[in-house]
């Protein structure tokens, strides 16, 4: 199981960029979360086979309609806990 930590900056908050990406996650079948931050970005963490969560990944550097992804900062992330299906958090 791959685990990626994904900080995602830009025009992501206010676009329903958490609830594509958990829909986009669900549909992957990648475990995991996302919540917006305080500075403006959103971060999420995602679980999976290697293909699903960076074809995840992927989709996150593109963002749903109405959204302008400046960046996405991607970290690898070893013995996190596992998680059961994909939640939105609150702000953080």
């Amino acid at each position: 199981m791959l685990t990626l930590e994904l900080r995602i900056t830009g025009r992501v908050q206010g676009v329903g960029f958490r609830y594509a990406l958990r829909d986009e996650a669900n549909r992957l079948a990648v475990s995991g979360w996302v919540r917006n931050r305080s500075d403006g970005s959103v971060q999420a963490l995602a679980q999976g086979t290697p293909e699903a969560v960076e074809a995840l990944v992927a989709w996150a550097r593109r963002g749903p309609p109405g959204s302008r992804v400046s960046d996405v900062i991607v970290t690898a992330r070893q013995n996190a806990q596992a998680c059961e299906g994909f939640e939105i958090r609150p702000t953080a």
